[in-house]
C-alpha cells in the first residue's frame, strides 16, 4: 500500500487512484456494519486514506453495538451538526491509530455517550477526547485504579493488571531497570496530574500548616493521591466503570426487598 511519504512524491493521477482505492476499501470495511458503516463511510474515505482499515472496521463494529438501541432519526440529525461531525472525524483519526480493542471501545463508548447525554455536549465531548488522545491504554490502567485506591478492594482490577500496578521502588543501588520502571510510573502519574485527571495532597505540618518538602528531591511531600471529577467524568464517558461497586450496589439493593419484608410490622387492623 502507498503511504504517506511516498505517495507525496508520486505524480497527480497515480496519487488520486491510489487514494481512491484506499477509500474504496475503507468503505467496503465500514459498510460491514449495517447502520454505523452507512454513516462513517463517507468520512472514511476522507479521514483515513493510508490509515489501518481493519482498525475502523473494528471501531465501526464497536460504535454499532453502543448506539443499536438509539433512534437511528436522531443519529443521523447529529450528522448536521459540525460539533459532532469534527467529533467523529477526531476519534476516527485515533482509531485509525489504535492498536488495541480496549482503546477502540474507548473511542466508540465516548462517541455513544456523545449522541445519548444530554448533560454534555458536543464541543464538551471533543475536549475529552484529545484529553484521551494524550492518554496511552497503561496511564488509562492506573487513572481506573484511583477510583479505589486504598487497600483491600477492587481485587479482580487490581489481579487483572498486576504487572502495571505492582509499584517499582527505587533506592540508592537500585539497578537501571528499577530505576527506568520507577521513572516511567512516576511520569504515568504526574502526566494524569498535569491533565487534571489526578489530584495529589500536599502534606502540611500538624503545627503550622506550612507544606512539607521532601528532603531529597526538594518537592512538596504528597501524602496520598486521589481522581478528579474531570477524571471520574472522563471514565464514565469511555465506558470504565468501578465493576466492584456495581456488583455490591446490586447486591445491596436485591436484599433491600427482602430484608424490608423480613422485618415488616404486622398490618394493623381497623
Amino acid at each position: 500500500m502507498t503511504t504517506p511519504e511516498t505517495s507525496s512524491h508520486l505524480p497527480d493521477e497515480v496519487r488520486e487512484k491510489a487514494i481512491d482505492y484506499v477509500a474504496s476499501g475503507a468503505k467496503a470495511i465500514v459498510g460491514a456494519a449495517p447502520f454505523v458503516g452507512s454513516l462513517l463511510a463517507e468520512l472514511a474515505g476522507v479521514v483515513i486514506p493510508n490509515q489501518r482499515l481493519d482498525r475502523i472496521a473494528k471501531f465501526a463494529a464497536a460504535l454499532e453495538e453502543r448506539i443499536r438501541n438509539l433512534e437511528q432519526a436522531d443519529v443521523r440529525k447529529s450528522l448536521h451538526d459540525e460539533e459532532f461531525t469534527d467529533l467523529l472525524e477526531g476519534a476516527l483519526r485515533q482509531a485509525a491509530r489504535s492498536t488495541s480493542d480496549e482503546r477502540r471501545g474507548y473511542l466508540a463508548s465516548l462517541i455513544a455517550n456523545s449522541l445519548s447525554n444530554e448533560t454534555i455536549e458536543h464541543a464538551e465531548s471533543k475536549h475529552l477526547l484529545r484529553i484521551l488522545d494524550e492518554l496511552n491504554d497503561i496511564e488509562i490502567i492506573w487513572l481506573r485504579f484511583y477510583l479505589r485506591p486504598g487497600m483491600g478492594g477492587d481485587e479482580d482490577f487490581r489481579r487483572k493488571h498486576q504487572a502495571v500496578l505492582t509499584r517499582r521502588q527505587a533506592f540508592i543501588g537500585s539497578s537501571e531497570e528499577v530505576l527506568d520502571k520507577h521513572s516511567l510510573q512516576e511520569s504515568y502519574q504526574d502526566h494524569l496530574i498535569d491533565l487534571g485527571l489526578v489530584t495529589a495532597h500536599i502534606s502540611r505540618d500538624m503545627r503550622t500548616g506550612i507544606p512539607e518538602f521532601d528532603r531529597f528531591t526538594g518537592e512538596p511531600k504528597v501524602s496520598y493521591h486521589y481522581i478528579s471529577p474531570l477524571g471520574k467524568l472522563l471514565l464514565r464517558t469511555i465506558g470504565i466503570k468501578d465493576q466492584g461497586l456495581e456488583k455490591r450496589q446490586e447486591a445491596q439493593q436485591s436484599a433491600a426487598p427482602n430484608a424490608g419484608s423480613a422485618g415488616a410490622p404486622p398490618a394493623s387492623v381497623s
